[in-house]
């Protein structure tokens, strides 16, 4: 087994990832979402390496330690460099995405069939997003602000806090400082996956928190996902109770479960 941050130099700009888990392992790529960083797969890598896996988590550009200026942000792009790291590491790959970073990877599928074995899609935007209160309100400035984005990312966590979260969203903040443009570019407007979902062919599980506070019905956004996933078999929903917005954060146990359950009907 091994466990390692490598960085991978693309035309573009320079990935940051890290590589575990043992050599021989179905290699599974786990991406996050916008204004956060590998980091968030820290309870839920470990146990997907534990049950065989070689797990690489990455930093999006502009995110992380992946480095800032790249000419734009966008969640097809952020789906290019996915493809990339999937070659560069012999795939192909199963691959995990976390919100925005849910449709990057569905960008990456779309494109690459062959490349991509199989998408676990965690918290995915598949209808124009009904913003919440707090973040309809002072949009423009949470995405300007990291001191407001994080107050932001506290509170999609509907009913778990792990016990280093405190430090976790310090960090986050630390980050984020010359950094808001990225995340501005992630949700840009009129991108969505849902444009080329009806291009994916493999399976995918669709993973929803039943209290994630970014969508007024999650269960009802998780099967507008499957309904819009035309070419893909099987798509298979699990809604895991009392999770918001970060599953593999608040849940990492359930969220392996729902994970090993999916994978295991695909290789049976």
């Amino acid at each position: 087994m091994n466990s390692s941050q490598r960085f991978l130099d693309l035309p573009d700009g320079r990935l940051a990832y890290d590589v575990r888990g043992p050599d021989g392992g179905r290699l599974v790529v786990a991406v996050p979402g916008m204004g956060d960083t590998r980091r968030t797969f820290r309870f839920l890598a470990p146990l997907l390496v534990e049950a065989g896996y070689r797990v690489v988590t990455m930093d999006v550009r502009g995110h992380g330690e992946s480095n800032v200026d790249w000419p734009d942000y966008a969640q097809q792009s952020v789906g290019d460099d996915i493809l990339a790291l999937v070659d560069h590491l012999g795939g192909p790959a199963t691959l995990i995405g976390n919100s925005s970073g849910a449709g990057a990877v569905a960008f990456a599928a779309a494109a690459a069939p062959e490349r991509v074995t199989s998408l676990v899609l965690i918290s995915t935007f598949a209808s124009p997003p009904r913003l919440n209160p707090f973040l309809r309100a002072a949009q423009g400035l949470v995405l300007r602000s990291p001191l407001l984005w994080s107050f932001y990312f506290r509170s999609l966590f509907a009913t778990v806090r792990p016990d280093d979260h405190d430090t976790y969203v310090r960090d986050l903040r630390r980050m984020l400082g010359g950094r808001m443009a990225a995340v501005r570019g992630l949700v840009a407007p009129g991108e969505s996956w849902t444009g080329v979902a009806g291009d994916i062919r493999c399976p995918v599980l669709v993973i929803q928190g039943s209290k994630d506070p970014d969508f007024p019905d999650p269960a009802a956004e998780a099967r507008a996902a499957r309904s819009l996933l035309t070419g893909a078999d099987p798509v298979v929903i699990r809604i895991l109770d009392g999770a918001g917005h970060y599953p593999q954060v608040e849940y990492p146990d359930e969220t392996l479960a729902a994970i090993r359950e999916f994978e295991a009907r695909q290789h049976a």
